[in-house]
């Protein structure tokens, strides 16, 4: 059985090395990087997925602002799984868990890169984010954008930027249940 849960200081090495297994070293070259840089990623809403002691996938979002009116999102990634545990439905599973908490915080929209055949499996599209541009070279096929709220990408256009936040890791106790009866 997978258990969800968020991601803890001590599992950092970890993603670390499951990041590398999923993308190799390339990933750091990629515009989505240039956001992630220098800024600390939402630790209530990244999440970690365990089997048998064994980390089989790992989720980590970022905070971003976009266009001139500064309109808070999220970005959502990298979303990683073991590539031997590819198939099983872990990186759904964290991104709707994920999503799931984001709404229930108070976050109206999460941006991404990625395939959208695959994202639209979590509601994902690139309709929803024909507004949107990044600072760098991106296949506007594949910059990606989710409402959590309503509306909430209405009337938002513009070039996404990263926002320097910092917190402090927070685990919560209510995901982790949730997620375990999944």
């Amino acid at each position: 059985m997978i258990d969800y849960c968020c991601e803890r200081p001590e599992d950092s090495g970890q993603i670390e090395l499951l990041l590398d297994k999923a993308f190799g070293p390339g990933r750091f070259a990629k515009t989505a990087y240039r956001l992630r840089e220098d800024v600390d990623f939402i630790p209530e809403l990244s999440l970690v997925a365990w089997e048998d002691g064994v980390m089989r996938g790992s989720l980590r979002y970022w905070p971003i602002e976009i266009g001139d009116a500064r309109t808070p999102a999220l970005l959502l990634g990298p979303l990683a799984v073991d590539p031997a545990q590819r198939g099983r439905g872990i990186a759904l599973s964290l991104m709707q868990l994920s999503l799931e908490k984001a709404a229930g915080l108070g976050h109206t929209m999460v941006v991404l890169v990625g395939d959208e055949p695959y994202y639209a499996k979590a509601g994902f599209s690139a309709a929803a984010a024909r507004g949107l541009r990044m600072p760098g070279p991106v296949d506007r096929a594949r910059l990606l954008a989710r409402e959590l709220s309503p509306g909430a990408l209405k009337n938002v256009s513009g070039l996404i930027n990263k926002v320097y936040v910092r917190r402090e890791n927070v685990t919560d106790p209510k995901i982790e249940k949730r997620a375990a009866r999944l």
